[in-house]
């Protein structure tokens, strides 16, 4: 993009978000509330590759069922 385009569009998201700060950067991405780290884990039935939370990872590893296994009555 040129400047000109960069520019304008600055604008008009100020003019619809007056308390919009511009970019920051890549190295200070956004964090969002309740964000929690995840974990791939193997389901036990279908074999596929899961993410999960952390916690729960911990506790289920070599026994873990995906929901979709669950759902289906497989589990």
């Amino acid at each position: 993009m040129s400047r000109r385009k960069d520019r304008e569009r600055l604008e008009a998201m100020k003019r619809l978000n007056p308390d919009y700060p511009g970019f920051r950067g890549y190295t200070a991405e956004p964090t969002q509330p309740g964000n929690t780290p995840l974990q791939a884990v193997v389901c036990a039935v279908c074999g596929r590759r899961r993410n999960v939370p952390l916690g729960v990872a911990m506790e289920q590893k070599d026994r873990f069922v995906c929901q979709q296994c669950r759902e289906e009555g497989k589990g």
